[in-house]
């Protein structure tokens, strides 16, 4: 059955009033979906700073923290060995005792005697013969009788690393700034059952030391040292104790040192420590041939 065009408009009216409406719709939903997505945009541009912000405070505040620490240890490590007045007041430093080597069953006469600004030599005695080894800030020399070597002869400059640092009558955390070195704190490691404050020296010369410090007293209980050293990698772990006050300052008088993991290191017991004798600056220079 047809029907006529008066009967037909009411159905297309109807129709093209639910294609508008539906047009309507699907724009009004578009719209709102923009918005949404544009909100979703905004709020995540808001949280990406948000944290960035946060992450950059943290960081600083947790680097205000570790430098705090640094020099708070660092002050109280000056303050238990006797105080900035009386460390810079020890112009010379001489220690007299015994080395034990060969886990103990070898005992040599212990002698070393340091001079600021970096002088410092060490005598070790058996038998009537001497080694010595020598540094004066600049050059260094040993005479090593036990090898059969008698004549001094001048050391390499890597051998002067080790030299330089023995030298310090301070120890590695005073003056660190002065000595061109930097200091990170890393936390508590244990260190023999006591949980010692830990500390990281990255040296001038690029040789790093760890530093431990008794919690109580704050007074070194071990180094160890990282270096490179004729081509090799070598760690030097030094421990230190028996602490005695000369002069106004603390100085260890146990000192136990040799290559990490070695069970045979060398052991020094000082039996006497003078602080501020006169000493003669020509005995860290390379000896001059008598003629």
């Amino acid at each position: 059955m047809r029907c006529g065009p008066n009967e037909r408009l009411p159905l297309t009216a109807k129709i093209a009033q639910e294609l508008a409406w539906l047009a309507a719709l699907h724009i009004g939903a578009n719209a709102l979906l923009h918005i949404r997505v544009a909100n979703f945009h905004m709020h995540l541009r808001f949280i990406i700073s948000f944290v960035s912000a946060a992450v950059i405070v943290l960081a600083g505040f947790a680097q205000d923290t570790s430098q705090l620490t640094v020099d708070h240890l660092v002050s109280k490590n000056i303050e238990a060995k006797g105080g900035a007045d009386a460390l810079h007041a020890l112009q010379s430093l001489r220690l007299s005792g015994k080395m034990l080597v060969q886990q103990g069953q070898v005992q040599r006469a212990y002698l070393q005697t340091k001079k600021r600004p970096a002088d410092v030599r060490t005598e070790e005695t058996l038998q009537g013969m001497t080694q010595v080894v020598a540094y004066d800030g600049r050059e260094g020399w040993k005479i090593s009788p036990f090898q059969g070597r008698k004549d001094p002869e001048r050391l390499s400059a890597d051998d002067l690393k080790p030299l330089a640092e023995r030298a310090e009558i301070d120890g590695p955390l005073v003056d660190w700034k002065a000595k061109g070195s930097t200091v990170e704190y890393l936390g508590t490691e244990e260190v023999d059952g006591t949980l010692a404050h830990k500390l990281k020296v990255v040296r001038k010369n690029g040789d790093v030391s760890f530093v431990y410090l008794d919690p109580d007293h704050f007074l070194e209980i071990r180094i160890l040292t990282q270096r490179m050293r004729h081509g090799a990698y070598e760690e030097v772990e030094t421990d230190l104790g028996d602490y005695e006050k000369t002069a106004g300052v603390f100085v260890p008088t146990s000192i136990e040192s040799g290559r990490k993991g070695d069970p045979d290191k060398n052991k020094v017991i000082i039996d006497k420590v003078e602080a501020n004798v006169p000493v003669d600056d020509a005995i860290f220079h390379f000896p001059v041939a008598s003629k």
